[in-house]
């Protein structure tokens, strides 16, 4: 679970834009970018070279 004051402040560290919590994933994923970064022990892992690229059906879903 994720705090929704911090995900209000988080952002994507590639696009800048706002990133959207799947709870499900455990995730922070990010339309503009396609990137969905882990959330480990309740702690974003706000690093490119750990996200994943998401598949063009995942983004469009989101």
């Amino acid at each position: 679970m994720i705090d929704t004051n911090l995900l209000d402040i988080l952002v994507c560290p590639v696009s800048k834009a706002p990133l959207i919590y799947d709870d499900k994933a455990g995730e922070l994923k990010c339309k503009a970018s396609g990137l969905a970064y882990p959330v480990r022990d309740g702690i974003p892992v706000m690093l490119e070279d750990q996200a994943r690229s998401m598949s063009n059906e995942e983004v469009s879903n989101l």
